[in-house]
């Protein structure tokens, strides 16, 4: 029989500090989230104030100051002993609260900012957004007033490509979850057909062959021609053939001539694929499209320094009203009242401080980040060629930093630099190595260069295949198995040779 019994045991728990937390949510954040972080606490916490402290006490709870200098640049050696990794201690883990980051597989082309531009100046977007360009199309149809309540509801379903990918029973079924009104399927059903005729064609599709049939339609109503005629049968007729590029079967099967076929052709590549774009004033179009950097890299002396954009991240500090208070708080005679006003002011107070160092530590964590990888990749921000970058991978910062991989990793991610040859997000800078036929490691991005050149060369009525790539690579130095290729032209959106016959 087993027996029952108390016993005594020793464990390690994992905990986080409140500035840890912070720092762990703000490393992800580029400037122009920061700003918005930083303005939710200013309007949450009142002990927390923005702007310089006055005079005398500047730099002592503020984010600026000698405590941080934005044009920060460690030594080479990193021996300092200032790397510790600020969500590293003994008994914190940060990779088990937070995952790893997806490598984004976006790459920006250069795009030249003139030397007399305020760089730091954050952009105003403006313009109307997509949703609010359809309601405003509601009123000129015959709905009714409880109609029009349900379109306005069924336009915040359209996803910023402007397709409702939403079934009838869906939107029935959400609109009483969310909204509490019944409606059937049949007037549901209205609605969204009525929709579907707003401007521009397309929007509200529940598919690409929908949308690309409703933009045909539209044309034939205005001005039909045999080519529109035959571009709607074969997306009418054969959408999936057409997507894979089958162009001979179809040609057949529909028993129309080459030129009948490719004038037909041409109206379909001209579609839009994506109606939302078409409407003027996209805010989420011209949001995404908006990039604002985070680092400077400035030319000072003939030597290259990176520089923070604290452009409009305002100074903050503790406010000393609170600070006050607290004092008179607790010079007070003891009662219930007195120590939960303290308590509550004492929090607030800690709150910010948290907060103002939380910035601070996020600001020297980029800073420290963003000067290893100019170091690191020097003969690139010098001359802006992408074969002078270097393999390199997040380890090689995290070793030369002191900083756990997972810091590197949220730090480059979603965040950009600004050169003299353009804007590049810190992700452009990591590439694995490989060895060419003499011997020199050499970065992947520079293969990858190699292959989209050949591709875009190529004749495009008779597209290389990755075996043919492979040869090809060969008289450039580089010996690539057939795998490696399709996994790089994978990797660079190139299609496989047959999807790339061109469309002559």
């Amino acid at each position: 029989m087993q027996s029952i019994g108390l016993s005594q045991s020793l464990t390690q728990t994992t905990k986080l500090t409140p500035t840890q937390i912070q720092v762990i949510r703000m490393l992800e954040l580029p400037s122009i989230e920061l700003c918005q972080r930083i303005n939710e606490e200013l309007q949450e916490n009142p002990a927390l104030e923005e702007g310089p402290e006055s005079a005398g006490e500047e730099g002592k709870n503020g984010i600026e100051g000698d405590e941080f200098d934005d044009n920060y640049m460690p030594d080479d050696g990193y021996d300092d002993g200032r790397q510790r990794d600020p969500l590293q201690n003994d008994e914190f883990n940060y990779e088990q609260y937070i995952s790893d980051d997806e490598t984004p597989s976006y790459m920006l082309q250069p795009q030249y900012s003139g030397a007399d531009e305020d760089r730091r100046e954050v952009p105003i977007i403006g313009g109307s957004s997509m949703i609010e360009e359809l309601k405003s199309q509601i009123y000129l149809t015959k709905m009714t007033k409880p109609q029009r309540h349900i379109a306005k509801w069924v336009l915040g379903n359209i996803d910023d490509d402007g397709y409702l990918r939403r079934t009838t029973e869906q939107l029935v079924d959400d609109l009483m979850f969310q909204e509490q009104i019944t409606v059937s399927d049949a007037e549901m059903e209205d609605i969204v057909r009525q929709i579907k005729q707003f401007d521009p064609p397309g929007i509200a599709s529940a598919n690409l062959q929908e949308c690309l049939l409703r933009q045909l339609e539209v044309k034939m109503e205005e001005k039909s021609t045999p080519a529109i005629e035959l571009a709607y049968r074969i997306l009418k007729e054969h959408f999936e053939a057409f997507s894979k590029h089958h162009f001979d079967k179809i040609q057949q099967r529909l028993d129309c001539s080459e030129e009948e076929f490719q004038a037909a052709v041409q109206e379909i590549v001209h579609l839009n694929q994506k109606p939302a774009n078409a409407i003027s004033g996209n805010i989420y179009e011209t949001q995404r499209e908006t990039i604002i950097p985070d680092f400077f890299i400035e030319e000072r002396d003939e030597e290259l320094y990176v520089v923070l954009n604290t452009g409009d991240i305002p100074e903050l500090h503790v406010s000393r009203e609170y600070s006050a208070m607290l004092d008179q708080y607790s010079a007070m005679p003891k009662n219930k009242e007195s120590r939960q006003a303290a308590t509550f002011i004492r929090q607030r107070l800690n709150s910010a401080k948290s907060f103002i160092d939380a910035i601070q530590q996020r600001n020297e964590t980029l800073m420290r980040t963003m000067t290893a990888i100019l170091q690191a990749q020097y003969d690139f921000f010098l001359d802006g060629e992408e074969t002078s970058l270097k393999p390199m991978i997040l380890q090689d910062i995290a070793d030369k930093t002191g900083y756990d991989v997972s810091t590197i990793s949220r730090v480059s991610n979603s965040k950009y630099v600004q050169t003299r040859f353009g804007i590049y997000p810190l992700k452009y800078f990591f590439s694995e190595a490989m060895t060419n036929m003499d011997g020199d490691e050499v970065s992947t991005r520079e293969i990858k260069k190699i292959l989209q050149e050949l591709v875009d060369s190529e004749d495009k009525s008779n597209p290389l295949t990755d075996e043919q790539l492979v040869e090809l690579m060969k008289t450039h130095g580089y010996t690539i198995a057939r795998r490696t290729i399709a996994k790089y032209r994978d990797l660079l959106g190139i299609p496989v040779a047959r999807l790339r016959k061109a469309l002559l």
